[in-house]
């Protein structure tokens, strides 16, 4: 059992267990009713954002308190000492520093004494030439024919990332382009991809810092492979591989040219990898200027969250708000719901960015805790959710609070498609927010003809508990520089939160136990021998697998 720590002995943390019991059953309605500039009251705006969080279980009191949590868990100095590069991540003694990837200050960054932004900026060009070259048809294949398709080989940061805005700023893909992602060690995945392909005019980006990930090594061996196959020789592997790694000697050997390899830094985190060479997907599909236009708008959210009050600062009020529900409402999952089909891939991209990063139950000294940290995180794009999960949003046992994410202008403005996606946003936090009592809900089955003695049966089943908690992020449209932004913003949520908990949310030895023991598996199942050495549903599942493949 975990000894009590500094955080819940503190007289903040009891101060807030305290004002939790003395308005946990008030109703977020009579706050509105209350006080008409309720609105006004609890919305920040940043970087192009902004972000209503007045329908949140908080009062002016609990934003003042929670402000002060902040306070006494140092969190301007834990921000400063990130932006400064200090050696955050001390498991594994390294800054996190993604900051410096669209870092358009004129600060210089310090890593073991020397200046890292001349390189970050060196980089940066590299990949414009890249990018120009690619696009402009000066690069080509060994046919010398111009490429249509790139292929990123990544996972994890290398890949969902990139995806996720690589999709939310489809409306700016202007090269002729089309862009894959491979990531899932899975026979189907890489098949499906590679059967519309021509190697003739197919570029290939390895995305790993080891070169030695599992995943991604397995599907760039065999995209290595199909390609030498199907015409291609190993003389023009360097026509038609690239590779962003830290491990040269590798990447080389299997075949990319070292002018062709990207670095990537040991201070940078996968899943924070975006801004580095990883996005070079995206700058190929949307170039180079709208790529620096993401650095940006992510920059405007960096300088913004370093130094914007703490009752102002967009990143610190979301991460307050999650830590207000996890530790004193005792939620554990939060729901992310986009209202933009470009956006749909943004809880998958939150999910790792989130859960890897606070996903601890030690703190930084190693120490257990005695109390929760991150939650479980979901979601999908509006409105297909309203007609899925929302049912457990409205009427579930758990409440779990939702950050509506809404673009207020369409890319593809369609008649009134647009007016009426955005009124079942603003429609779903509202029901959230209201609910339907008991006496509501037989009144209007009354009026829709039912008997009262009928309807009095059936209205259980139509209360909705309401006073469900919810953020809405909005912005005019999801430019390179809002979604530049919007990605920043919950990187920035996530620190903050870890910085409060005072965990490290820049390691990720949970994911390493795994690649361990994976290792190890896949020599038994590639062995002819029975396995004992691993616990009984292990060496089950291995000798089932064994026995299956004499039905092939």
């Amino acid at each position: 059992m975990a000894l009590a720590s500094s955080l819940t002995q503190s007289d903040i943390w009891k101060l807030l267990q305290q004002h939790h019991a003395d308005i946990a059953q008030e109703h977020m309605l009579d706050w509105f009713a209350n006080d008409p500039n309720r609105f006004e009251s609890f919305h920040v705006e940043a970087a192009g954002l902004s972000l209503d969080y007045s329908k949140n279980r908080v009062t002016r009191d609990t934003m003042q308190w929670l402000i002060r949590l902040a306070e006494e868990r140092d969190v301007p100095a834990k921000t400063r000492a990130m932006f400064r590069g200090e050696a955050i991540n001390r498991s594994e003694n390294r800054p996190a520093l993604h900051t410096a990837l669209r870092n358009f200050s004129d600060r210089p960054i310090m890593v073991d004494g020397a200046d890292i932004m001349p390189e970050v900026r060196d980089t940066v060009q590299r990949m414009e030439e890249f990018c120009w070259k690619i696009r402009r048809n000066q690069w080509r294949g060994y046919t010398n024919q111009p490429f249509t398709d790139v292929v990123s080989i990544g996972i994890g940061g290398s890949f969902l990332g990139p995806k996720l805005a690589s999709s939310a700023l489809k409306p700016y893909w202007d090269s002729g382009l089309h862009i894959h992602y491979l990531a899932n060690i899975d026979g189907t995945h890489i098949t499906e991809i590679l059967k519309r392909l021509n190697p003739a005019t197919t570029l290939f980006i390895i995305q790993s810092k080891s070169f030695g990930t599992q995943e991604t090594l397995k599907n760039a061996t065999a995209c290595r492979e199909w390609f030498l196959r199907n015409g291609g020789t190993e003389d023009d592997l360097p026509k038609h591989f690239t590779a962003v790694s830290s491990n040269i000697e590798k990447a080389t050997a299997f075949g990319v040219a070292e002018e062709n390899i990207f670095p990537m830094w040991d201070w940078v985190g996968g899943r924070y990898s975006l801004w580095s060479a990883i996005g070079l997907p995206l700058a190929l599909a949307i170039g180079i200027d709208n790529f620096r236009d993401v650095l940006r708008g992510a920059h405007e959210m960096d300088e913004h969250f370093r130094t914007a009050p703490l009752d102002q600062n967009m990143p610190v009020i979301m991460a307050l708000l999650g830590v207000w529900y996890v530790n004193f409402f005792g939620v554990n999952s939060h729901a992310t719901l986009p209202y933009d089909h470009y956006l749909r891939s943004l809880p998958g991209h939150l999910q790792q960015l989130d859960m890897e990063s606070n996903g601890k139950s030690v703190a930084i000294d190693g120490q257990p805790l005695d109390y929760q940290t991150g939650p479980v995180i979901w979601g999908g794009v509006g409105t297909n959710g309203q007609h899925a999960f929302h049912q457990l949003l409205h009427q579930g046992t758990h409440f779990t609070p939702c950050d509506f994410i809404m673009p207020m202008n369409s890319h593809n403005p369609i008649d009134s498609f647009h007016a009426v996606l955005v009124s079942n946003c603003l429609s779903q936090s509202q029901a959230l927010l209201q609910g339907k009592s008991e006496d509501d809900a037989i009144e209007e089955l009354v009026a829709g003809g039912m008997s009262r003695a009928e309807a009095t049966v059936l209205a259980p089943h139509k209360v909705i508990a309401g006073n469900r908690p919810s953020n809405t992020i909005y912005f005019p449209k999801a430019t390179p520089q809002t979604v530049g932004a919007l990605i920043a913003l919950y990187e920035h949520k996530v620190a903050a939160q870890g910085f409060i908990w005072g965990i490290n949310s820049f390691d990720q030895w949970g994911v390493e136990l795994g690649k361990k023991l994976g290792g190890k598996v896949l020599s038994a199942l590639e062995s002819d021998r029975i396995p004992e050495h691993f616990d009984g549903s292990t060496n089950g599942l291995i000798r089932a697998f064994h026995h299956m493949q004499d039905y092939l």
